[in-house]
């Protein structure tokens, strides 16, 4: 009998500790790691020659809304293709439980409002055999899963439970509500959640538009939640915040001086840490450092606050399947009701696209073509934000409008160019300013939301190309800690994130050379035939989740060795 399942041998470990790569075999047996050393003895059922190659932990996605994808691809693409094996659903306040049978349409519509997952794949794809957030995780539970999943449960949910109509709007809740929501919370405790969400954004809203419910909530509410967390010391308690909305200037920002302020006070309260997404914008374009700055001023007072941004810019994306620049002009909105190829076919008649250019520039596009960059590259995707890039110096430089550069780059892709507007991080020297502090986390890839807007969940591989080999800004080794141990040890997901002996074995063994990440492209694959953008990558030589190879030269093996990641207290 094989001593080992699994022998990755001759790789250069980079343990996810931080501390400095080295040469050495990673042995695994069943889903654990059992020795990490120079020349293991023994033989093995599979054996991976690494040598030339890094070997990682898996990387562990603390933001995504897979809550619903799961459900019809249980390989969670596109976040498998980048390194994941770990993520964490649940995020800003919206979950599928706890859930009243008569209130399942209603959640379905509040994540397609906020998140833009389809109500009709959510209503479709998921069992719905489930009532509180124990028995929404025991489902996960039973659905295959390439990757592991964990969740929080959201304060929409909890509200909507307790309070009904009533908790959409300012109305405090009843002591009676207070003890309903506290008790879910705790039963979901119980049962493993990894802690807490809650919205308070004004930009997060349900159909009728108004916010969703929980974003009026007063402190003493969130309060409660924290002291159930306390109960339990365990959790984690994560907030789509109001960050600079309702001020002026960052001069005087009282507002999200409260909102940190509250945090810190849960964070104290419940012994426990809190993770908010933090972004920068052009408006406001200094209000990140000082919002740091106030998460460090309630952390010297024994809070644990760490704001968690992206590796690069959030950037709507346009291309052929989805928007253009340029839907302003009445041609380009009949393209919008072209399919199975007919929009290509279109644009290639020379009288319809003189037609497309000449409304196109007599109705100029409401973003500025200087702030649109073109993704799709010959080198593979750019999200560089160089002016080079923009749709503006590709007009440019072929000496017509941008429209018609527009149209060029369609045919000359096949209709496959992608631009992105970054709407958040629109500096990239913020972004490297914050992920230069060492309280910030790596976060906010959003993977399984705005999927035929954003695509983010491709942030590890981008993040190593261009921050680690390209820029050499950080070091590989403090690069692959903070995607998976740091985000893993806030996080309390025990066992993951190192490789160490008697941690579980999710890893990666990659080509640093070879890695590379080409541009999205779209695809109709979810139920019911609705589309979305996937990216994949290339380098990732294979993917072990629980021992088991996932994926492999970026296919599935047909592996599904992930399972259900619960708090400590719960585990324990």
């Amino acid at each position: 009998m094989a001593e080992f399942d699994v022998l990755v041998r001759n790789g250069t470990v980079v343990d996810g500790t931080g501390a400095p790569a080295r040469i050495a075999d990673v042995g695994i047996a069943g889903d654990r790691i059992v020795a990490v050393e120079p020349h293991l003895d023994g033989s093995a059922t599979r054996v991976i020659d690494a040598e030339g190659r890094l070997v990682t932990p898996g990387f562990v996605d603390i933001h995504t809304h897979l809550d619903a994808q799961l459900a019809w691809d249980p390989i969670a693409s596109s976040s498998c293709f980048h390194g994941i094996t770990s993520v964490v659903m649940g995020n800003c306040g919206v979950t599928f439980a706890p859930c009243r049978p008569g209130d399942r349409g209603y959640l379905a519509e509040l994540m397609e409002s906020v998140e833009d997952i389809p109500r009709d794949a959510i209503l479709h794809g998921l069992p719905w055999d489930w009532v509180t957030y124990g028995e929404y995780l025991a489902s996960v539970g039973r659905m295959r899963k390439g990757v592991n999943v964990g969740g929080m449960v959201g304060h929409c949910a909890l509200r909507q439970y307790a309070m009904g109509e009533r908790g959409m709007d300012k109305e405090v809740p009843t002591a009676d509500d207070m003890a309903i929501m506290c008790d879910l919370l705790d039963e979901a405790m119980k049962a493993g959640a990894l802690g807490v969400s809650t919205s308070r954004t004004y930009l997060h809203k349900v159909p009728d538009g108004r916010p969703v419910p929980g974003t009026y909530a007063q402190p003493d509410e969130l309060f409660a939640f924290a002291d159930v967390l306390a109960r339990h010391g365990a959790g984690v308690f994560e907030s789509a915040s109001r960050i600079g909305e309702g001020e002026r200037d960052d001069a005087d920002v009282p507002l999200t001086r409260a909102e940190l302020a509250w945090m810190g006070e849960v964070s104290r309260r419940s012994g426990r840490p809190v993770s908010f997404g933090l972004t920068q914008h052009d408006s406001r374009p200094d209000l990140y450092a000082r919002v740091i700055e106030f998460a460090k001023h309630e952390n010297r007072s024994g809070a644990v606050v760490r704001p968690q941004t992206t590796a690069r810019s959030v950037g709507v994306l346009f291309s052929l399947d989805t928007r253009s620049p340029f839907d302003r002009a009445p041609s380009w909105r009949e393209l919008h009701g072209l399919y199975n190829g007919k929009k290509l076919t279109a644009i290639r008649d020379a009288v319809f696209r003189s037609r497309l250019i000449e409304e196109a520039d007599a109705n100029p596009p409401g973003i500025d073509p200087a702030q649109l960059f073109v993704v799709t590259q010959p080198e593979g995707a750019r999200y560089d934000l160089h002016p080079d890039t923009s749709l503006a110096a590709e007009a440019s430089h072929r000496g017509i409008s941008a429209a018609a550069a527009y149209i060029e780059l369609i045919l000359e892709t096949g209709g496959e160019v992608v631009l992105s507007y970054p709407f958040l991080n629109q500096r990239l020297e913020a972004v490297e300013a914050m992920l230069d502090d060492p309280l910030v986390t790596l976060g906010l890839a959003d993977a399984g939301a705005h999927v035929g807007q954003i695509l983010d969940a491709s942030q590890p591989t981008f993040f190593l190309t261009y921050w680690i080999r390209q820029r050499e800004r950080w070091s590989v080794e403090d690069a692959v800690r903070r995607l998976t141990s740091d985000t893993a040890d806030l996080f309390g997901i025990d066992g993951r994130g190192r490789l160490r002996p008697g941690a579980f074995a999710d890893l990666n063994v990659i080509d640093w050379d070879g890695l590379h990440l080409p541009a999205p492209t779209y695809a109709y694959d979810l139920p019911g035939g609705a589309g979305r953008y996937v990216q994949g990558a290339r380098g990732y030589d294979a993917t072990l989740v629980n021992g088991q190879v996932f994926m492999e030269h970026g296919e599935h093996t047909g592996a599904f060795a992930g399972t259900v990641l619960k708090n400590g207290a719960a585990v324990g």
